[in-house]
């Protein structure tokens, strides 16, 4: 197949600080991955910051983390999103819209009308659902190399979490083992890449032979330092 390089990064946080109209992004790629915290979908400066990478970048994946709906229901983020998407499509312009797939506890207060029980459902349908479309590519497309974004950690490798977060009881808000899982397991499966969790990591994990990484930016007053933004990610041959 042929390679694919992407720009992976998430945790911009632009709305702290505000500093969606000075954050510039080096391109040193033709796809970028933005996966999730990225800026407050309330803020009408985040969809000109995006708009503004669809006219540099061939294709953005834009994914909703836990703090682009804040001060907003969740049905309303996600609508202003697809409403973006849509004005995109008719300008010609590529985007690729994903789901948001985590939220840390204090979520349940900042984001309006979404309570644990609901996002323990949302967890649960969207695990099934990528769970699925791996077995369905696995099954009707043998020779396909799949990427999965996430915004929330995916496993409990000590590699891909903050060691002074170990054995901590709200864990689950920043990592959700899915080790066990098919979308983890499949061969198919070539990289997996997250955020949220403001620890970085890159590594190959042995035993899917899966590249797993995080590059995360932080907030402006606590950045992480290994953050980088020109750091670029080859999947395929």
């Amino acid at each position: 197949m042929a390679s694919a390089v992407f720009q992976i990064m998430s945790d911009l946080h632009l709305e702290t600080h505000p500093s969606y109209d000075h954050f510039r992004l080096e391109q040193t790629a033709p796809y970028i991955a933005l996966l999730g915290d990225i800026g407050h979908v309330g803020d009408e400066r985040l969809f000109a910051f995006l708009e503004k990478q669809l006219e540099r970048y061939w294709v953005v994946y834009f994914l909703l983390g836990n703090h682009e709906p804040y001060h907003l229901s969740l049905a309303l983020a996600k609508a202003k999103v697809n409403t973006f998407a849509e004005k995109m499509k008719r300008l010609n312009a590529k985007s690729t819209v994903g789901k948001r797939c985590s939220a840390r506890l204090v979520d349940f207060r900042d984001t309006l009308r979404w309570t644990v029980d609901d996002h323990n459902l949302a967890h649960e349908s969207d695990l099934r659902w990528l769970n699925e479309k791996v077995a369905e590519l696995e099954r009707e497309e043998p020779a396909r190399k799949i990427v999965i974004f996430t915004h929330h950690s995916p496993c409990g490798d000590p590699r891909a979490n903050n060691p002074k977060h170990q054995g901590s009881e709200v864990s689950s808000g920043f990592m959700t083992d899915l080790r066990d899982e098919r979308c983890w397991k499949s061969s198919a499966v070539r990289m997996w890449a997250f955020g949220h969790t403001h620890y970085n990591c890159d590594f190959m994990e042995e035993v899917t032979g899966k590249k797993v990484l995080a590059n995360q930016k932080g907030y402006l007053m606590i950045p992480e330092k290994t953050f980088n933004m020109k750091a670029t990610f080859r999947l395929g041959e």
